[in-house]
């Protein structure tokens, strides 16, 4: 049975793996098919501490690989199918074998909703994103087009007002799901456009996002504009199935912590690091920070 598995990559996986292993818990992380994370869909990242001249997202996820690695972590490119608990820990059948642990850190993330249109994939990390706090910098006196209609669309939106030169919100429908505030907010904001009954139905460009194709969803008519960027806030959904009811989840379906230390989860033995269990912040410093203290947590439980 060994110590300690990391399930998921990404800033808090690898980071997790850093410190458990440099505590010579001896972990072994799970990478899954797509590792990296979220990150490996970004381009420039301008926000991480210690690049002031910024650095591509995937080369920051090999950066915190090859350090994980140096300490000991081993990696396994496979994807954790399901865990459940047995006597003195755990068993986390992957897609190629089954392993034993006496601890776990889950830190498989969570995946951004996505339109599935045409040229959303090829244009993601070149003028789509799903992040407004990670990408906005990168839009000053640009126009952007922001998709959904709850609290982080607004949010999104009112953010990218500081630097874009318009924000045109696209939503479904003749209302929004947000909270009046954030809806007052929105409709005085003068840099903001609505786009009622209104639907992205492709995304155009040539490296980059130039213009997307909109659809009237009350007459079908079709409409055409010019933009510079277009963020999704349609929500994210949190990595969680393979757990099958193992842990406890908040309302929203993340992982619940803090039961007796910060990353702590319902289940003895188990943490949770990362976006998985973070549905407020979403950032790599952020989730970098909860991989440091699941390891830290995941410690001192195998020394109890």
């Amino acid at each position: 049975m060994h110590n300690l598995a990391i399930v998921g990559s990404g800033p808090a996986g690898y980071t997790a793996g850093i410190y458990a292993s440099r505590a010579s818990l001896e972990p072994i992380l799970f990478e899954g098919l797509e590792s990296g994370g979220q990150l490996m869909l970004t381009t420039d990242v301008e926000n991480y501490p210690g690049f002031d001249s910024g650095v591509m997202g995937p080369d920051l996820m090999q950066i915190f690989k090859k350090q994980a690695e140096k300490f000991g972590t081993q990696m396994k490119a496979e994807t954790i199918k399901s865990i459940e608990a047995i006597e003195g820990g755990f068993k986390l059948t992957s897609s190629k074998e089954t392993y034993e642990f006496k601890s776990v850190i889950i830190s498989s993330g969570a995946s951004a909703k996505w339109l599935g249109v045409g040229g959303e994939k090829e244009l993601q990390g070149h003028g789509v994103s799903a992040c407004a706090t990670c990408d906005g910098f990168f839009f000053k006196e640009k126009d952007v087009v922001v998709v959904g209609g709850g609290d982080s669309a607004m949010e999104e939106a009112l953010f990218l007002t500081k630097f874009a030169k318009k924000v045109y919100i696209v939503h479904r429908r003749d209302a929004f799901r947000a909270s009046k505030i954030m809806q007052d907010r929105v409709m005085k904001n003068e840099k903001i456009e609505i786009l009622w009954n209104s639907e992205v139905t492709e995304i155009n460009g040539s490296g980059k996002v130039e213009s997307v194709k909109l659809k009237n969803t009350l007459d079908g008519s079709g409409d055409s504009l010019k933009i510079d960027g277009v963020f999704m806030a349609i929500g994210h959904t949190p990595n969680v199935d393979f757990l099958n009811g193992l842990v406890e989840l908040d309302d929203k379906g993340y992982i619940k912590t803090g039961y007796s230390t910060d990353t702590s989860t319902s289940v003895p033995g188990i943490f949770a690091a990362g976006d998985v269990a973070d549905s407020v912040y979403r950032q790599a410093v952020t989730a970098a920070g909860t991989g440091c203290q699941a390891a830290i947590d995941a410690e001192r439980w195998l020394d109890h």
